[in-house]
């Protein structure tokens, strides 16, 4: 598996897919084989891919943080996935996103708008985007389709800070990320002797230059680097740490968040018969089924993840694809076959 796994991430750094890839498949004991290959910037040919380069997780964070962060709350008894929101959240009782449910919005079931735009709707103050986004009218009706969206995790971000009374940063750090021993996985923007180790993604819009340690999402930036949608930096050693945990939660204390019956029920589709099929924030991989039992959540600059309980098998694929193109095509072939030999 390991030699026909680095020669495949070795081709797609000649193909210029990604300057560079990090990568581990492991299970619940742990990591069973691991690499790195390629260079951090093309630009900078002696800084090598390292086991501890720091990754803008982007959509990942959504895992991280919002998807963690709700699902210890939710084992504390303290959030009912099928109450709707209005009922308990004064901050959007009798709005229409009072009607929704917090599974809906882990489904993408929700009917909330498919684009956030926070700029151009709400302006620039992060606490007039809040209150736009939680009384923005509704795309369609809750339940109806199963439809990607942004919102749903800005919005799970913001229940959360309302259920727990702290910012997502402090919720995610305090019950997941600390306790976990996830000492190099934060919110940006990265102090300047970490965003050395980051893996550049695309130019900003500010500065022309490839961004480090600063959130490649527009959003996250806007709201000053932490908000459920992206934002969160990570490294391989982390999120090891965070899928064993997954597979199995003895192997971290029993303060560390969300335990396994979260996992066991976010890990099945949670969305009857419409499609695509989802579970909560995961869905099943490419080419597979809830009965192979490989779920995934990828992040835009070029990161995913994989999990198996039933397989007990988890997989890392980090690379910083932004740097060279936003188009997802050139990364989906390698990714499927990563998958593919990784759960072999």
């Amino acid at each position: 598996m390991t030699e026909r796994i680095e020669a495949l991430l070795d081709e797609g750094v000649r193909d210029k897919v990604y300057p560079g890839a990090v990568w581990a498949v492991g299970d619940s004991g742990g990591i069973r084989a691991s690499g790195a290959t390629g260079v951090l910037d093309p630009d900078e040919p002696e800084a090598r891919m390292q086991p501890d380069t720091v990754f803008d997780a982007a959509s990942l964070t959504k895992i991280l943080a919002v998807w963690s962060s709700i699902g210890a709350l939710w084992e504390d008894s303290v959030l009912d996935l099928d109450q709707p929101l209005g009922g308990f959240w004064p901050e959007v009782e009798g709005r229409p996103l009072g009607q929704v449910t917090a599974r809906q919005l882990l489904t993408h079931t929700a009917g909330v708008p498919l684009r956030a735009q926070l700029k151009n709707l709400y302006g620039t103050d992060p606490q007039a985007i809040r209150r736009g986004v939680l009384h923005e009218e509704l795309h369609r009706l809750p339940g109806e389709a199963v439809e990607y969206t942004d919102r749903a995790a800005l919005i799970l971000g913001y229940l959360a800070e309302h259920l727990s009374g702290q910012l997502l940063d402090q919720v995610a750090a305090a019950r997941i990320w600390q306790p976990l021993g996830m000492s190099s996985t934060c919110f940006g923007p990265l102090p300047a002797p970490i965003a050395a180790r980051c893996a550049p993604t695309e130019r900003g819009p500010e500065t022309d230059t490839h961004l480090k340690g600063t959130a490649h999402d527009f959003s996250a930036r806007l709201l000053g680097g932490v908000c459920g949608i992206a934002g969160a930096f990570t490294v391989l050693d982390d999120l090891t740490r965070f899928l064993r945990y997954m597979l199995d939660p003895a192997t971290a204390p029993a303060e560390a968040g969300f335990r396994s019956e979260w996992t066991a029920r976010s890990l099945t589709v949670q969305t009857g018969g419409l499609e695509p099929a989802r579970g909560l924030f995961w869905h099943p991989a490419p080419g597979t089924g809830e009965a192979q039992g490989v779920w995934v959540h990828y992040g835009f600059t070029g990161t995913g993840v994989w999990i198996s309980p039933a397989n007990d098998r988890w997989a890392v694929l980090l690379t910083n694809k932004l740097y060279y193109t936003r188009d997802r095509r050139p990364l989906t072939d390698i990714r499927n076959t990563f998958r593919e030999l990784a759960f072999a």
